[in-house]
C-alpha cells in the first residue's frame, strides 16, 4: 500500500486523535471516520421524507385510482 503525507493543523490532528482508540493509526481513525460519514448519508437519504405521502394517503390514493 502506497503512503502519502496530508498536512493538517495540530488541532485538527488533536481533534481526530480524540476518535482514535489504543493502537489505532490515523490511518484507520480516518477510514473509519469516512466510513460512519457515508453511512450517515446513506441514512439521510433513505429516511429523507420530503416529496413523500403517508401510507394511508397512498393507499387511499391508490384505490381511487384502480378501482375494480
Amino acid at each position: 500500500m502506497e503512503i502519502t503525507t496530508i498536512a493538517v493543523e495540530k488541532n485538527v490532528k488533536e481533534k481526530i486523535k480524540e476518535f482514535g482508540n489504543k493502537g489505532e493509526t490515523f490511518s484507520q481513525i480516518v477510514e473509519r471516520l469516512l466510513e460512519s460519514a457515508n453511512n450517515r448519508i446513506l441514512q439521510d437519504l433513505l429516511m429523507d421524507t420530503k416529496n413523500t405521502v403517508p401510507i394511508g394517503v397512498a393507499l387511499a390514493r391508490a384505490k381511487k385510482r384502480w378501482q375494480k
